[in-house]
This record gives structure tokens, sequence and C-alpha cells, in this order.
């Protein structure tokens, strides 16, 4: 097999297993064994646990900050921006969904570099957010700092409560996200669905 396909596979099996235990409770013995190779091997290609968390999370980053970030490069109206956002975090995490997971791990060790990595994916999520949320009013109307950040918080938490609400329900489809999430949107601006 191809080094990167391999990889890949590694990434896959590490993914799931720092998805569900967390970096701190996550063994790079599982690792290996789900993806059918040996720990040494995860060790030569990655370095350490730290290097093979990275490169999750790393992976997870890609796979939710582009789509993102093309989203809001497209100037839609707000409330097509947010459900658009939705959609593209859905149809990101269908085939990978503990990437959300691996960015939002609390566990690694503080200051270290598995820690950092994730932090720096969070905070790029967190910029797309409050620049997303900065574009719900008149530019006039909405300019303190504070209300913007509290409303990027307020987004980022409604976020998180529905992607961990479709964790918990696996045999949800991101389609069925999509529309559910745009039947809450609805709500909470107060359009009629």
């Amino acid at each position: 097999m191809p080094r990167a396909q391999r990889e890949q596979q590694i990434l896959d099996a590490a993914t799931a297993e720092f998805g569900r235990y967390g970096y701190a409770g996550a063994a790079l013995s599982a690792v290996a064994t789900a993806a059918g190779v040996s720990k040494q091997l995860v060790l030569s290609y990655f370095g350490s646990k730290d290097g093979l968390f990275i490169a999750c999370v790393k992976r997870a980053g890609d796979n939710l900050v582009d789509p993102i970030e093309r989203v809001l490069s497209a100037g839609d109206s707000p409330i097509r921006t947010a459900a658009n956002t939705l959609a593209a975090i859905f149809d990101a995490l269908e085939p990978r969904p503990n990437d959300w997971n691996v960015i939002n791990d609390r566990t690694p060790p503080a200051g270290g570099p598995a820690h950092e990595a994730a932090r720096q994916v969070r905070l790029t999520i967190a910029g797309q957010a409050a620049r997303g949320v900065s574009g719900l009013a008149e530019p006039a109307s909405f300019t303190d700092p504070d209300d913007i950040s509290v409303l990027t918080d307020l987004w980022m938490s409604a976020v998180t409560a529905l992607v961990r609400w479709w964790l918990r329900h696996p045999e949800q489809t991101a389609a069925q996200m999509n529309e559910r999430s745009g039947r809450i949107l609805a709500v909470l601006s107060g359009i009629a669905p």
C-alpha cells in the first residue's frame, strides 16, 4: 500500500480513537490495531502521540475551515450564511464525525504542541464565526466589539450543541441535519418555517 494511503488509514483510526477517548485516553496500540499496522509503524510515520494528534488536528481543521471559508466568501444574506455554514459543517463531518471532537479536545497537556495545534484551529474557526456574525446587522448599528464577541460565543455554542446532538444520533444524515438546522434557524430568527 502506498505510504500516503497508509497514512490516511492510520489518521482515520487515530481520529476515531482520539474522538472517542480524547488525547489523554487514547492509546497508540489501539490506533495501530484499528489501522492494521504495528505501533512502530505509527511512530515511524508520526514520531509520537503528539505528532499523530497534530496530524489529526491539521486534517480535521482543513476539513472544516476550508468549507466554512467558502461560505463566508460567498456574500449571502446573514440567515443564508448561517444555514450554509451549518450545512458545510455537517457535510464535512459526515464521513469523519470525530473531527469535531479532535479539534475540541481539551485533554492534551496544556502548553504542549498537541494542545497548541488544537487551540490554533479553534481560534481560526472562532475568527470565522466572528466574521460571520459581524454581518448580522447594519455596520453602523452593530459595531461594539463586546456585542460581536458575545454573539460569536452564542453562535459557536449553538453550532456545538447541534453537532453534539448529531454525534449522539449517528442515524441522522448530514442532509437531515441540514434540514433540522434550517428549521431551528428559522425559529430562532423569527422567520416562519
